[in-house]
């Protein structure tokens, strides 16, 4: 045996330890209602005991409308489900009302609303003694329905929202110098979490949309509107207190059960435990943070085409760094809409840096027109999040939670409007690598960005990959679970269609389905212009396609096989189940029979 064969089969190994532990586990089937398995009323009671109270018998706000749909109660309903604050406050909804020919949001019959990792614990132990199926809903942003719970005993972690911040943090049983940090409870939302960290002078690198739950995003690798300065939202946790299989709290960091560590850096959300808290690392928080706004109008297709090279010939020049951030619209009525922010400069350095476009612009009015003129806006950073400041200073910027008794500090981005109660038609991305942007190459991607336009706006989230961050944040990603595609990544392309709330069985708002799958055809239609220059793209778990075939790879890459052996060692019989999560391929779509 050569060197070359005897690599490849050292390489192989992991794989088929895997494999082969997974072709010894026996069937199985899990509990249903109306099962003679399903526990009793008074199992069920005691369960309610045990939490303090704290098991929730499910009712859906949705029961007004399948019982009158044209009433002022079910108009209520929809109306809540565009306010993301309505639907974190109601145990039985999901941020995404469902996926077409996919998944609806439906509620469990019965949660644990749990207070501390005990009551976790508790609600673990109970669905492995009775065989039950077991979710998780932090936020409730999922668009694959990790959080939908048909069936289900639903762990609700709404209340896990404490914020400690740390001056000086060492993981336990770590020997590493603190460092400063700060610990969210598990129903944490990346809103408080940044508002806490910049009171204390502090930035936590996190997701952009404010109303994400801190667990899910972390676990599924996270990447927020300042990921190309501060890294990795992953690559952050210093932390974190898990409930095992076993129904164990335990704590896992880089010195204690480092393997799980590991694994939730990017592993996926529901699939190794239940976290119940993290402690992440803080940065120093910048002087200022804006962005920069503006739609640039093509007169004809040719000129489109010029303008979309133009472009990204300037984002190589001027953006690609770690200053800049967000994501660029190529939309089919020949329009470019540009949504970017930045940290560390103020309003008038911000400018200098973009008027050399502006002024390419400006110089063939016969072939372009700003269709929104640009704007460019910058705040001191320890105001970014301050409700209050921003609904005086950019009342167009966030929208309030306008329920009657709302706290005052519920506010969410505009822009994030659509995405409460939507229901997903079609969703793909995939991870562009940093080579494209070589300039030999840039009329190639011009060339594609332009053909997937044809078919539905393509999108560049240029803060989700990690080419051109600091080469400290980029090897810290490298040590997460997250695909090593989105380390090599300049931006991530994400092409989606969807459309209102809408729920089967209830009258007037059921979804179109027709429209839903010839949009779906378009979106495939689009990336696969994309996908011409990176055939083998990988996928981002958290924004990806519910059908991807060859889900372990695009969301994994290399580490899956590791990802799988933590996965057996932690919950070696499948009591967590996520659709393509770590260990599904073991079981039904639903997640309910393991054949044998």
């Amino acid at each position: 045996m050569n060197r070359r064969d005897l690599l490849k089969l050292t390489a192989s190994l992991p794989l088929i330890s895997t494999a082969s532990a997974q072709t010894a586990k026996p069937a199985f089937r899990r509990s249903r209602p109306g099962d003679p398995s399903w526990p009793t009323d008074a199992r069920w009671q005691e369960l309610k005991r045990q939490v303090g109270g704290q098991l929730v018998r499910v009712r859906s706000p949705l029961e007004a409308c399948t019982t009158a749909p044209g009433s002022a109660a079910c108009a209520s309903v929809f109306k809540g489900l565009k306010n993301p604050y309505y639907i974190r406050d109601d145990v039985a909804l999901t941020q995404t009302s469902g996926w077409a020919d996919a998944w609806t949001s439906t509620a469990s019959p019965w949660a644990v609303a749990a207070r501390n990792a005990a009551d976790v614990a508790a609600a673990v132990d109970f669905a492995r003694q009775h065989r039950l199926r077991l979710v998780v809903k932090g936020g409730g942003h999922s668009y694959q329905g990790t959080s939908n719970a048909p069936d289900s005993l639903l762990v609700w972690t709404r209340s896990l929202d404490s914020i400690v911040p740390h001056e000086a943090f060492a993981g336990r049983g770590c020997t590493t110098p603190p460092q400063p940090a700060i610990s969210l409870g598990a129903g944490t939302i990346w809103r408080d979490a940044y508002a806490a960290a910049a009171k204390a002078g502090r930035y936590v690198q996190g997701g952009g949309c404010l109303t994400v739950g801190v667990a899910g995003l972390i676990q599924s690798g996270g990447f927020g509107s300042f990921s190309k300065r501060f890294g990795l939202a992953a690559a952050g946790l210093l932390e974190a207190e898990v409930v095992t299989a076993d129904g164990k709290v335990s704590v896992a960091n880089a010195c204690t059960n480092a393997d799980l560590f590991w694994g939730l850096k990017g592993g996926g959300g529901g699939s190794l435990g239940v976290v119940t808290r993290l402690t992440l690392r803080t940065h120093d928080l910048p002087n200022f943070l804006g962005g920069v706004f503006l739609t640039v109008k093509a007169g004809s297709d040719a000129a489109y085409r010029r303008l979309i090279q133009r472009f990204m010939s300037f984002y190589r020049e001027s953006l690609f760094n770690p200053t800049w951030g967000e994501s660029v619209r190529f939309r089919a009525d020949n329009t470019l809409e540009i949504s970017m922010v930045f940290q560390g400069l103020d309003q008038a350095a911000a400018a200098a840096v973009w008027k050399p476009l502006f002024d390419w612009v400006a110089a063939s009015p016969g072939d372009f027109a700003f269709a929104t003129p640009p704007m460019i806006v910058a705040v001191p950073a320890r105001n970014f999040w301050d409700a209050a400041f921003l609904k005086q200073n950019a009342p167009g910027v966030v929208l309030s939670d306008d329920r009657p008794d709302a706290p005052a500090d519920n506010v969410f981005w505009r822009g994030n409007l659509g995405e409460a109660g939507w229901f997903l038609h079609a969703y793909q991305s995939a991870w562009m690598p940093a080579v494209l942007l070589a300039p030999e190459r840039e009329a190639e991607l011009a060339d594609a960005l332009f053909a997937s336009s044809r078919h539905w706006t393509q999108s560049l989230h240029f803060n989700k990959g990690l080419a051109g961050a600091p080469p400290a944040e980029v090897a810290a990603a490298r040590d997460t679970a997250t695909n090593p595609a989105a380390v090599e990544a300049f931006a991530l392309a994400i092409c989606a269609a969807e459309g209102p709330p809408a729920f089967p069985g209830i009258s007037g708002h059921e979804p179109d389905l027709a429209l839903a799958r010839r949009n779906a055809t378009r979106v495939g239609a689009a990336m696969a212009e994309l996908r011409t220059l990176v055939p083998e793209a990988g996928a981002y778990v958290s924004e990806s396609n519910y059908f991807e075939e060859n889900w372990q790879r695009a969301f994994w890459g290399a580490n899956y096989a590791r990802l799988r052996a933590v996965k057996d060692k932690y919950d070696p019989e499948g009591l967590f189940f996520v659709h393509h999560g770590v260990g599904s391929e073991d079981w039904s779509p639903d997640g309910f029979t393991r054949p044998a």
